[in-house]
């Protein structure tokens, strides 16, 4: 009797104790539910305003950028256009310029006080001026928005023909953003790859243009190939002037940091007495332009390539621009508004369409006076380069009619 007593006090105290373990372990099974769900709930809250953050940001610049358009067909920004879109976009221009370090999109150009206003060639128009610095700022300070993409065009040359001050003024287009410094990348730094390359560009949102600009390049034999291999289709512009003026201006370039080197006669021949040029001398040989270009023209069309004269960018530099502007399938944004020609330096300066400030101009080492050179070794030079110049018509299918120059004497 007591054997089955105490079975029965077992049995019945079996069960309770199952029932509250089980009762307890779905409890914690259920707490640890609830708080799972209630973590991913708050993440989940947490992703959605951060994407909503940044879709309000991207759709506030675009619609920032479009107002910054010009409407009419002035070519040029109101800048009461941009004082208003400022006002009713403040905080979006104000993390704009937060985020970017409000990059200054001016490096190498100085300001120099404005010259009276002239006429040069009859051309009245060269009194011209550049876009609003503030500008600049809120269209390309884009570091932190938008992708680091390669270049769809690249200034490949030629050096002292003009390239600095066609890139700046380029810069001054909303759709353009280009690198400041000459990266040299297909020339002395290939081997570093593309993704280094890459990282050297600006920012770019839809619809504007990456840049860089290298004049070593169309003197460089691997360039060609190696431009092709990253971009079949890319456009290459290439500024070219008088080939004995640019040999000066390249000589005059290189005298003001080596005052101790020869003088331009003696560096320019092998053997004076005879007449016999030295083709050999980097400042000669790279207004051959034909041999160069023919390189080129083995991996990629005329099509692709622009060639922009160096005389015409100064006397008629919103003539030489609006090519530019279309060959990059660009709107005529810069015009001769943004011009003012500084008859001190003898080239145009940047400045505001519309504005008496001072026009920014390039830096000291741009419009050095170049030294007195023989009127012979002149005459020689031109006779040395006419049939080469020749071949380079040919092959451009363009006059640039340097054969008619004789005087030089600004860099």
């Amino acid at each position: 009797m007591a054997f089955w007593s105490s079975t029965s006090v077992f049995t019945s105290k079996v069960p309770r104790k199952i029932l509250f373990m089980f009762t307890l372990s779905l409890s914690v099974t259920y707490l640890f539910y609830s708080l799972m769900n209630c973590y991913n709930s708050f993440q989940f809250q947490e992703n959605y305003v951060y994407q909503a953050r940044l879709v309000t940001e991207e759709t506030t610049f675009v619609t920032l950028r479009e107002k910054l358009y010009p409407t009419s067909s002035q070519g040029y920004f109101d800048e009461k256009i941009i004082e208003n879109t400022a006002t009713e976009q403040t905080i979006a221009v104000s993390s704009f310029r937060n985020n970017a370090g409000v990059e200054e999109k001016t490096a190498g150009w100085a300001r120099a006080p404005a010259a009276p206003t002239s006429s040069v060639s009859g051309h009245q128009h060269l009194e011209f001026s550049t876009t609003d610095s503030e500008l600049r700022r809120v269209v390309n300070c884009t570091s932190d928005y938008g992708e680091k993409k390669l270049p769809q065009a690249i200034i490949i040359g030629v050096k002292k023909g003009g390239t600095r001050a066609l890139l700046e003024a380029l810069r001054v287009h909303p759709d353009v953003r280009a690198v400041g410094n000459e990266p040299h990348f297909f020339d002395r730094n290939y081997e570093k790859g593309l993704d280094w390359y890459r990282e050297l560009m600006p920012s770019t949102l839809e619809g504007q243009i990456t840049m860089e600009k290298t004049p070593s390049y169309f003197v460089t034999n691997s360039a060609p190939k190696r431009i092709h291999s990253m971009a079949r289709d890319i456009k290459l512009i290439i500024v070219v002037r008088n080939p004995v003026t640019r040999a000066i201006s390249d000589y005059t370039q290189t005298l003001s940091k080596r005052p101790e080197i020869p003088t331009f006669e003696v560096l320019a021949f092998k053997n004076r007495t005879l007449g016999l040029i030295d083709a050999s001398w980097s400042a000669l040989r790279i207004g051959i332009y034909a041999l160069h270009l023919e390189s080129w023209m083995q991996y990629f069309p005329l099509s692709q390539m622009h060639f922009v004269s160096g005389e015409r960018l100064i006397v008629d530099p919103a003539g030489e621009m609006a090519k530019v502007q279309d060959f990059l399938g660009l709107k005529r944004i810069v015009t001769d508004k943004h011009f003012y020609f500084n008859k001190t330096k003898g080239f145009p300066c940047l400045k505001k369409p519309e504005d008496s400030s001072t026009p920014r101009c390039l830096g000291k080492s741009k419009g050095r006076t170049h030294p007195t050179i023989d009127p012979n070794v002149i005459c020689k030079l031109h006779k040395f380069y006419k049939p080469f110049n020749m071949m380079f018509y040919q092959m451009t299918g363009q006059n640039f009619q340097w054969e008619l120059e004789e005087n030089v004497s600004r860099d």
